[in-house]
């Protein structure tokens, strides 16, 4: 007999996962066969959601609200769902996206290439919108880098004589020992200070 499975994730455990539980209720779906995971989408290595494909069968119906209760990540959430649709040879229906219902039509069989096309475009735009986000971050940085604004750590405020005892340095007149004795550092630090304003034309 084909049983129907509900699935519900929310990302921290003191979100309330009520609302899908309801969803899931005005569906059909048993309390017995209702799986909730409350930990992040990043990937499906989650206790419920293996409990659950351990479960399923052939002729079985897996229902979510929407496709990010499943996943964040489309390519697995893509792998996922073949693995359930054609490894296992159950059917998937998404709530909040008709489209997403591989029962649809003749022997689920017009339903399934639908939803397919679907998650592929899915797929495509947020990988899309992945790399714009990235390209904008980029741009943004470098335009802000040209404005003078630096990123990273904080370069520590160097000693008000090291200027001078730099020079020394360079003109041969002391050791780098005696210079960052003189400043107050570690020599290996002062070395490295000099060689940095050094290629930021602070020093000659």
């Amino acid at each position: 007999m084909a049983i129907t499975y509900g699935y519900v994730r929310v990302s921290t455990a003191d979100q309330n996962e009520a609302r899908q539980i309801d969803a899931m209720k005005l569906v059909g779906v048993c309390p017995e066969n209702l799986v909730i995971d409350k930990q992040s989408g990043k990937d499906f290595n989650r206790p419920g959601w293996k409990r659950l494909k351990r479960k399923i069968r052939g002729g079985d119906l897996l229902v979510v609200q929407s496709v990010d209760r499943m996943g964040r990540n489309y390519a697995e959430i893509i792998e996922e769902w073949r693995s359930i649709v054609s490894g296992k040879g159950a059917d998937i229906r998404v709530l909040d996206m008709p489209l997403l219902d591989t029962t649809n039509n003749i022997d689920g069989l017009i339903g399934r290439f639908v939803a397919d096309i679907v998650l592929q475009t899915m797929s495509f735009i947020a990988e899309t919108e992945r790399k714009n986000i990235r390209e904008r971050q980029q741009q943004g940085i470098a335009a802000a880098r040209l404005r003078g604004i630096r990123f990273g750590r904080p370069r520590h405020r160097l000693p008000d004589n090291f200027a001078t005892c730099a020079d020394l340095v360079q003109t041969q007149k002391i050791s780098i020992g005696q210079g960052a004795t003189l400043c107050g550092m570690k020599k290996t630090s002062f070395w490295r200070a000099i060689k940095s304003a050094q290629n930021r034309g602070i020093l000659v």
